[in-house]
């Protein structure tokens, strides 16, 4: 039983890699190479090297990628992870296949202003479920996992200085309309990764007061399948008894705990605050 849902939980795991990658595969070849949006990382590098030299830019991802794997297992061995190599293999080759099944020659359509967002809004949704199954992305991520294991450097300046100069760059090696492009779509990168990030595992968190807690509790407990805590407390101006509840869930069973406490029990006092962190059984850390 324990191996069968191992199984399935890596089956799950990987499946979601696989589609967060091809996710990423389109948003860059479809929306950033043919724009020469160069907003860093291993692909924005060879934006800018395809531009100088007579291989394409999913020919210059492949090699780069290949090149990080290599340094990956010379420097970091076993702890290098599989599931990086999965990630930069894939993305590789399916934008080696991409180029060969859909040759663009040109952009897809004739407004930069919305490719750029797709080229943002596609591998930062990408990238932002691989974080969340804990993936990494390969390309400059393999340098930041090198650095941190031999450097005191600080990760993350280091690769935001990397990304700057790569977009800088592009002000040169294309001009500085293209430039400025690719310096928003640095900036706004991280804000949608984030903003991805916050909102997928985004739950709500309950505190409620009130005078029996037993037909609330019995209702998270047979009607959504989740668990409370109960505090014993006193109010302040009556001091009178009273319980207090304490339960996280996801959104859609917040809507139905809400709307029951509001049917059921209108003298409940409730405090619903959002929560992207929940680390425990149930959740995340022990699933």
């Amino acid at each position: 039983m324990e191996f069968g849902s191992k199984l399935r939980r890596t089956c799950i795991q990987y499946g979601l890699i696989t589609v967060a990658t091809l996710i990423m595969v389109v948003g860059i070849y479809v929306f950033k190479f043919p724009n020469n949006f160069s907003f860093g990382g291993v692909t924005g590098i060879a934006v800018l090297l395809a531009k100088l030299s007579l291989f394409s830019a999913s020919t210059w991802t492949f090699i780069l990628n290949m090149a990080l794997l290599v340094l990956g297992f010379l420097f970091l061995g076993k702890s290098f992870g599989i599931m990086t190599v999965y990630v930069s293999v894939l993305m590789s080759v399916g934008l080696s296949v991409l180029e060969k099944l859909f040759p663009m020659s040109a952009p897809l359509t004739n407004q930069p202003v919305l490719e750029l967002i797709f080229a943002i809004f596609l591998p930062a949704f990408a990238s932002a479920i691989l974080f969340n199954v804990g993936a990494s992305g390969g390309g400059t991520d393999i340098l930041a996992m090198i650095l941190k294991k031999y450097t005191p450097i600080n990760i993350g300046t280091a690769l935001f200085c990397v990304d700057l100069l790569i977009t800088i760059a592009a002000c040169f090696v294309f001009d500085p309309t293209t430039g400025l492009f690719s310096f928003t779509g640095l900036m706004a990168k991280s804000l949608v990764i984030d903003g991805v990030i916050e909102n997928i595992n985004l739950c709500k968190y309950f505190t409620i007061v009130c005078n029996d807690p037993q037909p609330i509790c019995d209702f998270i407990h047979k009607e959504l399948r989740r668990s409370a805590t109960v505090f014993s407390a006193e109010g302040s101006f009556t001091h009178k008894d009273k319980y207090v509840i304490m339960t996280v869930m996801k959104r859609s069973q917040a809507v139905q705990l809400r709307n029951y406490i509001r049917f059921h029990e209108p003298t409940a006092f409730m405090m619903i605050t959002n929560s992207s962190e929940i680390i425990g059984k149930g959740f995340r850390g022990f699933n």
